[in-house]
């Protein structure tokens, strides 16, 4: 492409609103280390001069960062777009991002499949896709739930500190709701040891015999359990195995949310002390 040209299609607004597009694509596609000016213009196709105006701009309005490492000048995203994906992600809301994906859990499962969040050291779901068939086990939305009997508790309890854990636990209390409910403190924590290890948790029976849910938390991007999903079914019939495959599922469906949210996989997180 010659320069000529560029001069001429650069009169096009559009034309230039598309190239600082392209540069915002080719830095976030890089290694995160940085781009030279040569290196964004042959990904984006113009020349050096063109690039190095796009990026002059860029910078100016904080979209595109540069540093100058020995005699080179890279670029790298600006904290612009921090700031902006944050009000992107808050005016959306994580309910309007997780819906896509709890429907997609609950036609891969067959199964209905919740969003919650803590509230107070409570669960709370906040978004719910049913199940289709006649049979469907729903829950209502905006009902607490003590989280020491809930997989959705106990996966944003999993990733709290444990003293943090254990003040929630001390107000809430712990009472028994079916034979299998953990009633004490240890045994829970415990449990929330395993549960941050796989990156699912399990209410089995703890809330309602015969009743099994499984759920997996969500992270933002500065990688804080913000919210968790699960899908409920019946005991019946299911095998320990069935189980943990389960488990595995709602987990990688979690991550997606993670993923749109800008946070980690639970694979990439360190585990708590």
């Amino acid at each position: 492409m010659s320069e000529s040209n560029e001069t001429s299609d650069d009169k096009y607004p559009l034309r230039s609103v598309g190239r600082a597009l392209d540069v915002l694509q080719a830095l976030g596609a890089g290694s995160g280390k940085g781009m030279s000016v040569g290196e964004i213009a042959e990904a984006i196709g113009v020349s050096r001069s063109t690039a190095f105006t796009l990026l002059q701009t860029m910078v100016a309005r904080g979209f595109v960062a540069d540093t100058r490492i020995g005699g080179a000048r890279l670029y790298r995203l600006g904290l612009a777009l921090v700031h902006l994906g944050d009000r992107a992600v808050a005016e959306m809301g994580i309910t309007q991002i997780a819906t896509p994906i709890l429907q997609q859990l609950t036609d891969a499962t067959q199964l209905t499949s919740r969003l919650a969040v803590l509230d107070d050291g409570y669960a709370v779901a906040i978004g719910r896709v049913d199940a289709p068939g006649p049979f469907r086990m729903t829950a209502s939305l905006g009902r607490r739930e003590l989280p020491h009997c809930s997989s959705v508790g106990k996966s944003l309890l999993a990733r709290l500190p444990s003293e943090q854990v254990m003040a929630i636990l001390t107000r809430l209390g712990m009472p028994r709701r079916t034979e299998h409910t953990l009633t004490s403190q240890a045994a829970l924590i415990a449990d929330l040891r395993a549960i941050s290890a796989r990156g699912y948790a399990f209410d089995n029976e703890e809330d309602n015999i015969g009743v099994v849910c499984v759920g997996a938390a969500v992270y933002d991007r500065t990688g804080d359990a913000v919210a968790a999903i699960s899908v409920t079914c019946m005991k019946l019939g299911r095998s320990e195995e069935d189980l943990h495959q389960l488990g595995s599922a709602v987990r990688a469906y979690a991550d997606r949310i993670s993923q749109l949210l800008g946070g980690p996989a639970h694979s990439a997180l360190p585990p708590l002390p």
